[in-house]
């Protein structure tokens, strides 16, 4: 069963998160994906942790069914070699530092005239001009440039969110683009150049805060779990010590909820509580009085409640539930895949399709791919030791049988 990204090779010279998580996801349509990385040690997300069973949990979670090229740069006859392997393929994806592949003829500018189909995607911190272009930036101080934090934690302290947010909006707005750009240039015949930033991308997800502060109005406020404009809509304790997650979104659902889960329905016309914006402006009134009621019954008898009015509940989970979540567990969600130390457990990509099955190939070891890719560039076994005697590719490891 074809994919719809089979035939197209994708380049990348990435690391970290965000262009390994945009790659990840052409590779799962079934793009060739060809990893670029440093001779040694590789992709430095490599060494973020060693929790699965000695590898990165970001490493793996984002390299999956890529082959990895690895190459020192500053040789010469290594930058030739990769730019011969990009005049053969479609689209180059890269993170660098500002600048690098400008240095080494590898901006979208450099090829464009020589290579016309190409699509050359530039993922950054803060874009490819402007007066923040070169600084430094990470996931965290996105959040923070982004005015996440402003408006994500508790009433006296900011938090980041769990997740590299910025870097997956980053990566999810660079692999879009990137598909728009193949279906541009499929009508047109040329190839195009994209320019994603991170600080671009996590702004656009601020966009109801954005909306909310609009010309000087008050920002949201921090409220820890809970939702910062509307309400009730966030934890809530219960009698037995467990934890609560609901959510109600219009009025309808706040008499449901004053009838049936609270069993008082004259506090559903309450002039306090009547609108959202009321229910909001009171929530601490409003909170002590779903506590007395909650604190009186346990977890699942609320959640009966709930489910009875029809309002939306869910569990707080812990992370290791993800893996055992009874609707992924129904649906299938999990897949095993190769690995450098064997099978692993891996997500299937978000959306479910009846007309291809996602790629699940497996995690690359540093330059695991170095020598087949060279000689399908025409490098025979005299010139790969040759690059490799002037250290322009990595050294075989002989206890693995791949490159380290």
């Amino acid at each position: 069963m074809s994919r719809p990204l089979d035939g197209v090779t994708v380049v990348s010279l990435e690391h970290a998160i965000a262009a390994p998580f945009c790659t990840r996801q052409l590779a799962d349509l079934g793009a060739r994906v060809i990893k670029v990385e440093r001779t040694g040690s590789g992709d430095f997300a490599r060494d973020y942790d060693d929790r699965v069973h000695g590898l990165s949990s970001h490493f793996v979670w984002t390299n999956r069914s890529k082959e990895s090229l690895s190459l020192d740069l500053k040789k010469p006859l290594a930058l030739e070699l990769l730019k011969t392997l990009i005049s053969k393929a479609d689209v180059l994806v890269q993170n660098l530092a500002p600048g690098a592949t400008a240095r080494m003829g590898l901006d979208y500018k450099s090829l464009k005239h020589t290579h016309p189909q190409l699509i050359v995607c530039d993922i950054s911190g803060y874009g490819g001009h402007g007066p923040y272009r070169d600084k430094k930036a990470y996931d965290l101080l996105i959040q923070s440039e982004a005015a996440f934090l402003s408006v994500t934690g508790t009433t006296d302290e900011p938090c980041k969110a769990g997740n590299s947010i910025a870097d997956i909006s980053a990566g999810m707005y660079a692999y879009s683009s990137i598909l728009a750009a193949l279906l541009h240039r499929k009508n047109t015949g040329i190839g195009s150049h994209i320019d994603v930033s991170m600080l671009e991308s996590l702004s656009e997800w601020m966009g109801f805060p954005l909306y909310y502060a609009y010309e000087g109005q008050t920002q949201p406020t921090r409220h820890g779990a809970s939702h910062a404009t509307i309400y009730p809509y966030g934890p809530f304790q219960t009698g037995d010590g467990k934890t609560v997650m609901l959510g109600l979104q219009n009025e309808r659902e706040w008499k449901q909820f004053c009838d049936k889960v609270l069993l008082n329905s004259s506090l559903a016309i309450d002039p306090k509580f009547a609108l959202n914006a009321d229910r909001s402006a009171h929530r601490l009134e409003l909170k002590a009085i779903i506590d007395e009621v909650f604190m009186s019954l346990s977890a699942q008898a609320v959640i009966e409640r709930l489910d009875e009015a029809q309002i939306a509940s869910a569990q707080v989970n812990q992370v290791a539930d993800l893996w055992t979540h009874p609707q992924h567990a129904a649906r299938e969600r999990f897949r095993a895949i190769g690995s450098p130390v064997g099978e692993l457990s891996a997500m299937l990509p978000p959306g479910v399709h009846n007309g291809f099955d996602y790629r699940m190939d497996p995690i690359p070891s540093v330059g695991e791919h170095t020598q087949a890719i060279l000689r399908e560039i025409g490098v025979d076994d005299l010139g790969i030791e040759e690059l490799r005697r002037e250290g322009a590719i990595g050294e075989m490891d002989p206890s693995a049988a791949r490159f380290s």
